[in-house]
């Protein structure tokens, strides 16, 4: 596709259908802190879409709303808010039943359903997020937020009984760690944020919540919602320019959970700012680089298949995207040819549009970058495989096939996190191997084969390297049962809809000798519900 092909793809204000266009900006004037919508009469950050509308000037960025931006006093005051809601463990929050805590999450969630059609809408026009991705994103977040009240459940009937071992009478339960500090990302902005968010707030934590640069807007329809189903700071909104908002609310000490979605050097940053790192709680999703390697004997048309999914659906801005492509030097330009084959047959569009599978990209500088990474591998002996790989005309970027790759390209070492697809070729299976080990990212890798003794040898080291190895399948966060999770670089703490529960609380025992006198306050206590702790109730 060319230049002049890609700038026909934005559309006229009249060639937007009505049904999904944004007419009328969203200026947010307040936000959340402490149980009520805060008016904001301060600075304000303007929101840009990707989406470039033709007028009869040129292109104009179409602009489709505004948000307030705090200074590092009001990020403060909203960390106090937190810090007395949750009250040393005391607040009504934390001291809630397990009971009482889902039901409040559950009145959340009866909202939030109401709110559908207004989020998508910002999902598509903020992140150029297509309409069948972004109502699944919402869909995907509902569903989990009730996978992680069963998982409560039952998590909370095993922690129902009593143990008594070596003469002592226990019940182990779970606690929170106090006040959260939850950062989400741009590319899931909506689920990958609640499936920190929601764990931390059922477990009895009480959240600080900063939306993320791209991807603000969208968490607007669903302040109220929050407001009117949780105590007074419970959850509370921090907006503002991260690196003048969070340093300080870091440096106070008073965060117990650090939890974000980002990259590695932010989460170093942010928790070398902590005065009490021991203290620190941090649950963090970052940097991947996932490899797919397809040995001699893959199946190609699926391998073909699943990395053309797997490097490209949103554009490649997934961390679970495939970023690096060896293939087996007798495969290779078949792969190459089937690739680029693909590629020419992709819909790029508006996210409204059937079908479409390439976007506006939502970060303004993101284009000259993935610029900038071609022309290196370029320097450095790489060829665009597939016909206008790269161009680029605003915020469209026609996805680039880049071979052959080496380590003296940037594109080698750098998360590209766009539509760019580095392929290198490898003879001997230890090449692959060894990039894994070098690698300092470890979240997933995929392995493509027929052979069980190559696939066997690729997976037990893979193991000790990454997180999750797909064997003839796409890297993925999904089913949320499973864990997600990284060595290296990539991650730190578990998150799956039980693990996540686990990250955001600890285990806490209450014990006593088995006496009769124990024995009888141990059941008064439990009779007459005299605590929300220590208790036999069992949550069907």
């Amino acid at each position: 596709m060319t230049a002049n092909e890609l700038a026909l793809l934005f559309p006229a204000e009249n060639q937007i259908p009505a049904e999904y266009n944004l007419t009328d900006p969203i200026e947010q004037r307040e936000y959340l802190v402490n149980g009520e919508m805060r008016p904001w009469t301060g600075k304000t950050q303007d929101v840009w879409s990707p989406v470039y509308i033709k007028t009869d000037q040129g292109f104009e960025q179409k602009r489709i709303g505004s948000y307030p931006i705090t200074d590092p006093a009001d990020a403060m005051e909203v960390l106090e808010s937190a810090v007395k809601a949750f009250n040393n463990g005391r607040g009504e929050w934390p001291s809630m039943s397990v009971s009482q805590r889902i039901e409040a999450v559950e009145k959340f969630t009866q909202k939030m359903i109401t709110k559908r059609d207004e989020v998508v809408k910002l999902l598509m026009w903020e992140i150029g997020k297509s309409l069948g991705d972004s109502q699944k994103e919402f869909d995907r977040t509902v569903q989990y937020i009730y996978d992680t009240i069963g998982a409560l459940k039952d998590i909370d009937r095993t922690s129902s009984r009593f143990m008594i071992e070596e003469g002592i009478i226990g019940q182990v339960r779970r606690s929170p760690f106090g006040v959260v500090l939850c950062m989400g990302p741009f590319n899931y902005p909506l689920n990958e944020t609640f499936t920190t968010l929601i764990p931390a707030l059922i477990m009895g934590n009480v959240v600080c919540f900063k939306p993320p640069k791209h991807g603000t807007l969208l968490h607007y329809p669903l302040l109220e919602a929050f407001r009117s189903s949780f105590p007074a700071g419970v959850i509370n909104t921090v907006y503002g320019r991260g690196n003048s908002v969070i340093p300080q609310m870091m440096q106070s000490g008073k965060i117990d959970v650090l939890t974000l979605i980002g990259s590695s050097k932010v989460a170093d940053q942010l928790k070398k700012l902590h005065p009490k790192v021991n203290r620190l709680r941090a649950i963090l999703g970052l940097d991947a680089k996932n490899a797919a390697i397809i040995t001699q004997s893959a199946d190609l048309a699926l391998a073909v298949k699943e990395c053309m999914l797997g490097s490209l659906s949103f554009n490649g801005q997934r961390c679970t995207a495939l970023k690096m492509m060896w293939v087996h030097e007798s495969l290779v330009e078949k792969f190459n040819a089937r690739m680029a084959e693909e590629i020419g047959k992709l819909k790029l569009g508006m996210m409204w549009e059937k079908g479409v599978n390439i976007t506006p990209l939502p970060e303004p500088n993101k284009p000259n970058y993935l610029k900038e990474l071609i022309e290196d591998a370029q320097k450095h002996g790489a060829k665009v495989i597939n016909e206008n790989g790269g161009t680029s005309v605003n915020s469209f970027v026609y996805p680039a096939l880049l071979y052959p790759v080496n380590k003296d390209m940037k594109v080698w070492h750098e998360e590209q996190f766009g539509p760019v697809v580095p392929v290198v070729s490898f003879s001997d299976i230890q090449e692959p191997i060894d990039y894994l080990i070098e690698s300092s990212h470890g979240q997933q890798v995929s392995i493509f084969g027929r052979d069980v003794s190559d696939i066997a040898e690729l997976m037990d080291v893979a193991v000790n390297q990454v997180s999750r190895v797909n064997i003839n399948s796409q890297c993925q966060r999904g089913p949320d049962t499973f864990p997600f999770t990284g060595r290296k670089d990539s991650a730190e703490g578990t998150l799956s809809v039980t693990a996540a529960l686990r990250s955001f609380s600890i285990r806490t025992v209450v014990a006593t000798k088995e006496t009769a006198e124990n024995k009888a306050i141990i059941n008064q206590i439990v009779e007459n519900h005299e605590s929300n702790f220590l208790s036999t109730r069992f949550i069907f």
